[in-house]
């Protein structure tokens, strides 16, 4: 009797773990359903989630900083076309003029010179037409006064090379500065979102002004060192014409004081009355 009570206990807790095996199967089956479903649904909406962009999309959607970091890197290209037109030798001192203001020196053709200085657009050319402007209209003037009207000239052109150069050395310093604002600027925007109650949607916002931050100081630093490295070039380049122009001015006025010490020569002394 005690057996058989035993067995049926068991046979009845053996159906009792298999129902509760059955349950818990279809319970699975029922919530892994709509898993199943909701995944199979959104899958394909998957392509249409921006996982990458291009660099352009992330430019634009930078932040207001890179609409002056654009102008920026704009009028730095124009400023570096322009300086490698421009600041050559050719437009300083070139071999043809100088030849050509060595031969009419000599032969005192100080209008002809004139002249021809006029037609040129060299530094040396606006510099001998200074000086040769002051010796027509003042024959009778010191020499000295003549080398400082050369000199005054000079250093007016070399300034004017210098200071064209500084543009992009202003460039190089206030790229970075505006990299650095709008860095400022996305920081603040992360910190934002991190404090506000969006649930899932702040760390988007929190990747996005990340991405702002380190954006702008990108392009900064890539606008400012190529500027920097630039005007470091273009200076170089100044400095070594301004040597080339100051030789030649040298020559110039070699000449002119030679012309004036003839001058002085060929100029009668007038005695005073003997005793």
């Amino acid at each position: 009797m005690d057996s058989r009570i035993c067995i049926r206990r068991h046979a009845a807790y053996h159906y009792g773990t298999f129902g509760m095996k059955i349950l818990a199967s279809l319970i699975a089956a029922a919530i892994a359903t709509p898993l199943l479903a909701q995944s199979a649904a959104s899958s394909p909406a998957a392509p249409d989630m921006p996982h990458t962009k291009t660099i352009l999309d992330a430019l634009f959607k930078a932040g207001p900083v890179m609409i002056p970091l654009f102008l920026l890197s704009i009028f730095s290209l124009m400023l570096v076309i322009v300086y490698l037109m421009t600041i050559r030798r050719g437009a300083v001192v070139s071999p043809g003029y100088m030849a050509t203001a060595d031969a009419l020196l000599r032969k005192r053709d100080y209008l002809g010179l004139l002249a021809v200085s006029n037609r040129h657009g060299e530094a040396i050319a606006r510099v001998v037409q200074k000086v040769l402007d002051f010796t027509t209209k003042n024959p009778n003037a010191d020499f000295q006064l003549v080398r400082e009207i050369a000199e005054t000239e000079g250093t007016r052109v070399a300034s004017s090379l210098n200071n064209r150069v500084i543009y992009l050395a202003d460039i190089g310093m206030i790229a970075p500065l505006l990299g650095l604002l709008g860095t400022v600027f996305g920081i603040i925007g992360s910190f934002g979102a991190l404090g506000s109650d969006l649930g899932a949607a702040r760390y988007v916002l929190l990747s996005q002004g990340i991405s702002q931050a380190l954006i702008n100081t990108a392009a900064g630093l890539a606008i400012g060192i190529p500027a920097m490295m630039f005007y470091a070039f273009f200076r170089g380049r100044a400095q070594r014409l301004i040597s080339d122009l100051e030789a030649a001015c040298t020559h110039v006025l070699a000449l002119l004081s030679l012309q004036y010490n003839k001058q002085a020569e060929r100029t009668p002394v007038l005695l005073e009355d003997e005793f």
